[in-house]
């Protein structure tokens, strides 16, 4: 292969240059809107400002029904899922040991009855006698000692009836208290509703001395309540009366409305550690504090039985919407100089940028409600350096 000359080589190698040197020129002086940016159109759409929790769904109203007798279940006449009436047998105990008790007492009853019985004769025959000591004692025909002795067996004999009499009172009491004891074998519904669980089985053998054993809850599964745990930081955007939907796993796009109930004051769980001294508490050995949550409460109507308990909800508290305004990405916006300011790159049709100062109002962390300072269809510049001028 021939080689070109020296001289040759140096002159195309200087054109080279020359050319790569004015391209790059060229390319500087062009305008801002040749070069490849992304911009976004300020267009009208519907705004949501709202704060997001998770939750849980509970029944409104619900009751455990526990045993107040102690033995052993000998039928049980529900199952979990089943709907029942107020009044309704639910659980029936072995009443044994209660009826004996009940005969016990009524037996111990008529044991005093007998005893007051034979008091009473023994207070008539008293009388007779300290009547019969005073007529005696008017003639002169008996002696002091004798009547005294009368008097006093009358009061003995009275004592003892009256001592009969309290006794016999007692023991009815206990009786009442007895029957009351074999009447807690039956369980009854107290309220209608749904039995969601059931924590007991036949056969089982329950003690209800210590404390009282718990056999099936019933819930009414309408209305429902979600149990919305709230960060500390978003806490104060939340009051009764808000207006509040959420979705569950299961419900698909389907959207249940509600309002704030209540907020409850305190954190639904203490905390597992606690700094001496008044201090923020914080996790032990962590050194990291631990995110205070606090439980808001809405009631929801549950009609079709979607909702059921321990379901797990996504709500949003609505704290502002607005129809058709003016809507920018976050992205598009820059801090500005003041609180509700934004600073924007707008695009001209000329290619040129100029920064403008936007007003913002409501927000849903994606877009924001332009108030001032942006026409509809005017496009924002993403990811540019702030421009001069404007």
């Amino acid at each position: 292969m021939r080689r070109l000359p020296n001289t040759r080589r140096r002159m195309i190698l200087g054109s080279l240059g020359l050319f790569a040197l004015g391209s790059l020129l060229a390319w500087k002086a062009l305008p801002f809107g040749a070069l490849p940016v992304s911009t976004v159109a300020v267009a009208r759409g519907d705004i949501e400002s709202s704060v997001t929790a998770l939750g849980t769904l509970q029944p409104r109203r619900y009751v455990d029904v526990g045993a107040q007798a102690s033995g052993q279940i000998r039928t049980l006449h529900v199952e979990a899922g089943d709907e029942v009436r107020k009044g309704q047998l639910l659980v029936e105990i072995d009443p044994s040991t209660q009826q004996a008790k009940l005969d016990a007492g009524r037996f111990s009853i008529d044991n005093l009855k007998a005893q007051l019985a034979e008091q009473q004769a023994q207070y008539l025959l008293a009388q007779q006698q300290n009547r019969r000591q005073r007529e005696l004692a008017a003639a002169g025909a008996t002696r002091a000692e004798d009547l005294q002795a009368a008097d006093a067996q009358l009061k003995v004999t009275q004592a003892r009836i009256d001592m009969y009499q309290a006794q016999i009172r007692q023991a009815q009491a206990n009786l009442r208290s007895d029957e009351a004891e074999l009447g807690y074998t039956r369980i009854y519904a107290p309220m209608d509703g749904t039995v969601v669980a059931v924590d007991a089985r036949e056969g089982q053998t329950l003690n209800a001395q210590q404390q009282t054993p718990l056999i099936l809850r019933i819930a009414r599964l309408s209305p429902m309540t979600v149990w919305a745990q709230v960060s500390e930081a978003d806490i104060g955007k939340v009051k009764p009366g808000m207006t509040a939907y959420f979705t569950t796993l299961s419900g698909g796009k389907r959207r249940w409305h509600s309002t704030v109930r209540q907020i409850l004051p305190i954190p639904p769980k203490p905390l597992a550690h606690a700094s001496q001294g008044g201090g923020s508490p914080i996790s032990a050995g962590s050194g990291v504090s631990q995110v205070v949550q606090y439980t808001v409460l809405l009631d929801v109507d549950n009609p079709d039985g979607a909702l059921m308990a321990d379901m797990t909800t996504q709500v949003f508290f609505v704290a502002g919407h607005a129809s058709q305004v003016l809507t920018a990405p976050l992205a598009a916006l820059d801090e500005g100089a003041g609180e509700g300011l934004r600073l924007a790159q707008v695009l001209g049709k000329d290619g040129k940028v100029e920064q403008r100062q936007v007003r913002i109002g409501l927000s849903d962390r994606l877009r924001v409600q332009v108030l001032d300072g942006l026409d509809e269809g005017e496009r924002l510049v993403i990811g540019a350096p702030p421009a001069s001028g404007g």
